[in-house]
């Protein structure tokens, strides 16, 4: 209830800038999330390289967060708060068409194991995906309602770019040794296929468990539901029903 009555003031009080030519680009109650708070930092993983998969997922047109509306009023008022600590939200993926997830179902059947795959799945061969749940048939970015998301410190060096001829260490190396996420040290990179990625895993140092401990309550105070076996995944429950297949364009 808590969490409903402060959507209600937030779109009350919130004024998305985007032109109403903007808006027919997106079915109705989408938006992209840089109409509706252009600070929060993007980094949308699956429309480039930098992924499990090793390049852009169909649907990927452009690297953009699309998300419901209300969805994309809640994560403004995260970062409001988050602002306050000279912290940001990071996006790495927000609406998912069906048709990028039908893709990452077809990479992992496809039995050819590769170095990028390797790297986010350092301990499971491609065929143990879908009995662990690290992907599924279906998914709740599609209905605009989920998010993979992560904080970055403003205060901190976060230049680091990922380079695609150097050869990193897996997921769950030090992260002086995996790919940079130009973000905060949540003890794996994201979308690491691993149990150290579960939100409660032990095999974590305490500071990389405050920063998740962080996230998940800052989230958890807008309705968001983190999802255990990966910090960086979250929904708001009631958001999103139907799975949507449209093209993630260019925002104009």
């Amino acid at each position: 209830m808590r969490a409903r009555i402060v959507l209600t003031a937030i779109l009350a009080a919130s004024c998305l800038t985007g032109t109403a030519a903007q808006a027919q680009k997106l079915p109705s109650g989408f938006v992209y999330l840089r109409d509706v708070d252009p600070t929060i930092i993007q980094d949308l993983r699956y429309a480039g390289s930098n992924n499990f998969v090793g390049r852009p997922l169909r649907g990927y047109e452009a690297p953009e967060c699309v998300v419901k509306r209300e969805v994309g009023a809640l994560l403004k008022s995260v970062q409001d708060e988050l602002a306050l600590q000279n912290l940001s939200l990071k996006m790495f993926d927000c609406y998912r068409p069906t048709r990028a997830v039908a893709d990452m179902v077809a990479w992992s059947r496809d039995g050819k194991e590769t170095v990028a795959g390797k790297r986010y799945n350092p301990s499971f061969s491609k065929d143990d995906l879908f009995r662990l749940g690290y992907i599924a048939e279906r998914s709740g970015h599609s209905t605009g309602a989920a998010l993979d998301l992560t904080l970055v410190d403003l205060k901190a060096d976060n230049s680091a770019t990922f380079n695609s001829t150097k050869d990193y260490g897996d997921c769950t190396a030090n992260v002086n040794l995996r790919a940079p996420d130009g973000s905060v040290d949540m003890g794996t990179g994201y979308d690491c296929s691993d149990v150290k990625s579960h939100t409660a895993a032990k095999s974590i140092t305490a500071a990389q468990r405050r920063w998740r401990e962080k996230l998940v309550q800052v989230m958890a105070r807008r309705g968001f539901v983190n999802y255990s076996k990966e910090w960086w995944h979250f929904s708001l429950p009631g958001a999103g029903r139907q799975a949507y297949d449209f093209p993630i364009t260019q925002r104009k």
